[in-house]
Order: structure tokens, then sequence, then C-alpha cells
């Protein structure tokens, strides 16, 4: 099992964060316009982690060089059933440097949206203290 579906599966949003780039890039399946930067990455992923309910990785896709990863998973947010992935890609040392998400349906990115919306002035706070 690689190390960043490891620290999720068992919560651990430390451990998550050690694995990002300084320059990271997220790209919310929700937001126009991607985010840089590790502090602002990892308090999304914090307040994704208050929105999701009975998140599961299904499947795990890496390509041979291993800078390259998939993780599929379900979740439930807002009482919608959503299927999503996450799009990994690691530097030269490792760290993760691009982090992409995709969800579906719309009805469940939407209701994703509107719970991401109501965290983002905690989320704000929380990269500012980084």
């Amino acid at each position: 099992m690689h190390p960043f579906r490891k620290a999720v599966e068992s919560g651990d949003l430390d451990a998550v964060a050690a694995l990002l780039a300084d320059d990271v890039v997220f790209t919310s399946p929700v937001a126009f316009k991607p985010y840089p930067g590790k502090a602002i990455t990892a308090a999304i992923l914090r307040g994704v982690s208050r929105v999701f309910q009975d998140f599961t990785y299904v499947r795990e896709i890496a390509n041979p060089d291993g800078r390259d990863h998939a993780f599929v998973f379900t979740a439930t947010v807002a009482g919608k059933h959503l299927q999503g992935c996450d799009f990994l890609h690691f530097d030269d040392n490792g760290k993760i440097d691009e982090f992409t998400v995709m969800v579906r349906p719309l009805s469940a990115a939407q209701a994703l949206s509107e719970a991401m919306g109501a965290q983002f002035e905690q989320i704000a706070r929380e990269a500012a203290e980084q």
C-alpha cells in the first residue's frame, strides 16, 4: 500500500501533509482556479476529511516509475454518494507536486462544493497558521 493511501486511510493528516511538496498545486473538482502551495493544500485536505463520510479507497493505480498514481475512492457528502479519484504526481524527491481530484455524479459534486464552501473560512485560517 502506498504511504499516501496508508496515511489517508489511517486519518494521519500530518503524515499526508508531510508528503506534500512545498510547491504542490491542488486542483479541486469544484473550483475553477488551482490552489498553489503546501499550506492551503493541507488545509483543504483537512476540510475534506471533515465533510466526507464513509471515505474508502477502492483502487490504486500506478505507472511503472511510481511518479504518477490514481487513487479511486467512494464517499458520502451531505447524504450524496460519490465516486472520485485522486490523481497524484510525485517530484524527484518523492513529494506530491500535483494533486488533482475529480468526482461524480454532478449532484454529489454540487453537495461537495456547498460543504467545502462552508469550510473555507476555517480552511483559510488553518492555511495562514502554517
